[in-house]
């Protein structure tokens, strides 16, 4: 990750503080030196993206002399490498990730002590949960169903009692109700795999525009993909979720969403194994071999290998099929099927009180998606003052524009398009933030696509022998921290049970290969 602290000089924002952070490239820079083949070795410009994609997209690495030997190795330190690593209890292993802060999309930062996400925003299903009230995080509730803000008008509660307000003509009102009624009455469980294999474009038509516009807004922030490139089934699933009669809204989060998470499984596990994390540490080549498998790696500029009886790939899918060698072709296949969407995240930052109404707002056609208030669940607790007020606005972008988070000055004209539309959106909403912080992820989430979750996933998860694959990625139907964790447990306990059967194995004379 690269850090950098701008200045901007456009009319009476000259004042402004833009921060740009994040890595928008898979790798990270690596002396040229050391790839294997000369021919190969692409040429570097400034920012070093050109060879991050080499990395990527599989280059060949010199391979030294294994150095050290582990029981276990997990290559990446989001939420799902952190929380193999909380579970491998009794082993010797050692995380490795690619950048200098552990958490991966689950990255809380903070403004003057105030905390802030750079991704997820919040618990809505028990794996995170759980995991949180065990290492000792107090859930704080959201109790705020998503509001809109439509038409440069607030709507409370978008899919409660906020459909007898939205800011349309009657029979507009009047379909969003229809929409609802009919998704309802569907039976997701019972036509799952049905619906996971059609797009939800298909359940739209025949309503209007309007609906269409909010959902593509909705999908594009939480999976990734407009309405008509979404799984049926994921989209059903959550709006029955979301809308449903009888709903209780049991969100929870913390200050800095659910970053709060990764930094705490990072405290407890730096306080005892401090020496078994390596930040800043790229992972080049994964080798299975017959008895181990061999990892390699870069940190301070040196490629340094290292032997495993097992090996957990807590990366995404298209980095994990390029560095892990042996995957068969139908795995590799189905792992290079997934897309993932470019996804900035900007924080303004102001001095003085901006906007309270709600926990996430949606904002149909604008260039971000929904924002959410940094501080919505203690803005109440007796004692606290807020001296800053942090809006966190999701940006997903479409494919065809990852080339945008490229250059410092073209991620900023993202940020600059999120105040432009801020400004727009309401009454007295046009107050320039002190500070615009941005967080560029290149391939963050995987889209939510038909078929992903019935066809794709099942087969990239399998495991291969010593390797196993965790991530968000893993397990579906959308991407978040509990799918996550639902992968590290899964991968965990196919390790274990791998592990103990090659030790039983090897006590009689047998070998995995006879």
């Amino acid at each position: 990750m690269r850090f950098r602290r701008v200045e901007i000089s456009t009319n009476r924002r000259e004042f402004i503080k833009f921060v740009v952070a994040g890595a928008i490239a898979a790798g990270c820079p690596i002396d040229l030196a050391l790839v294997a083949e000369a021919e190969t070795r692409p040429t570097v410009d400034g920012e070093y993206n050109k060879l991050c994609h080499q990395v990527r997209d599989g280059v060949r690495f010199a391979r030294p002399a294994v150095s050290a030997r582990h029981d276990v190795v997990i290559v990446g330190g989001g939420v799902s490498g952190l929380t193999s690593a909380y579970l491998l209890k009794g082993y010797d292993w050692l995380l490795l990730e690619k950048e200098p802060h552990w958490g991966g999309n689950a990255y809380l930062q903070e403004y003057q002590g105030n905390a802030y996400a750079t991704g997820s925003a919040f618990v809505e299903s028990p794996p995170a949960a759980e995991l949180a009230k065990e290492v000792g995080l107090e859930p704080l509730p959201i109790d705020s169903w998503d509001g809109s803000i439509i038409n440069r008008e607030f709507i409370p509660d978008t899919w409660g009692a906020g459909l007898d307000h939205l800011p349309y003509p009657v029979r507009v009102r009047d379909s969003f109700k229809k929409f609802r009624e009919a998704m309802l009455k569907i039976d997701v469980g019972k036509r799952h795999h049905e619906l996971d294999n059609i797009a939800f474009g298909n359940m739209l038509r025949g309503y209007p525009p309007e609906l269409k516009s909010w959902w593509d807004a909705y999908g594009p922030s939480n999976w990734g993909t407009l309405a008509d490139e979404t799984s049926a089934m994921a989209a059903i699933e959550e709006f029955q979720w979301f809308s449903a009669e009888t709903r209780t809204d049991d969100r929870t989060t913390w200050p800095g969403g659910l970053g709060a998470i990764s930094k705490r499984l990072s405290e407890i596990l730096e306080s005892k194994y401090r020496d078994r994390m390596l930040p800043s540490a790229t992972t080049v080549a994964v080798s299975p071999q017959r008895h181990e498998v061999h990892v390699t790696y870069m940190h301070d500029g040196h490629l340094t290998t290292v032997a495993a009886k097992g090996v957990i790939m807590a990366t995404p899918k298209f980095i994990t099929c390029r560095i892990v060698d042996g995957v068969p072709d139908k795995q590799r296949l189905a792992m290079r099927k997934i897309r993932y969407v470019p996804y900035p995240v900007v924080n303004l930052i102001f001095d003085k009180p901006v906007f309270n109404k709600g926990y996430d707002t949606w904002c149909p056609g604008n260039s971000f998606t929904d924002f959410i208030v940094a501080d919505w669940t203690i803005r109440n607790q007796p004692g606290y003052q807020q001296k800053y007020k942090i809006l966190t606005f999701y940006t997903p972008m479409r494919e065809a524009a990852r080339g945008e988070l490229l250059t410092e000055t073209s991620a900023r004209r993202v940020a600059e398009r999120v105040m432009r539309d801020f400004h727009k959106l309401l009454p007295g909403s046009d107050v320039d933030p002190v500070e615009v912080h941005i967080y560029r992820r290149g391939h963050p989430m995987y889209m939510v696509t038909p078929g992903n979750y019935t066809q794709v996933q099942p087969v990239t998860r399998r495991p291969m022998d010593r390797v196993f694959f965790a991530n968000t990625d893993s397990e579906g139907p959308v991407s978040s921290a509990s799918t996550g964790i639902t992968a590290a447990r899964r991968a965990v306990r196919e390790l274990n049970a791998a592990l103990s059967g090659h030790a039983q194995m090897m006590v009689r004379g047998i070998t995995a290969a006879d």
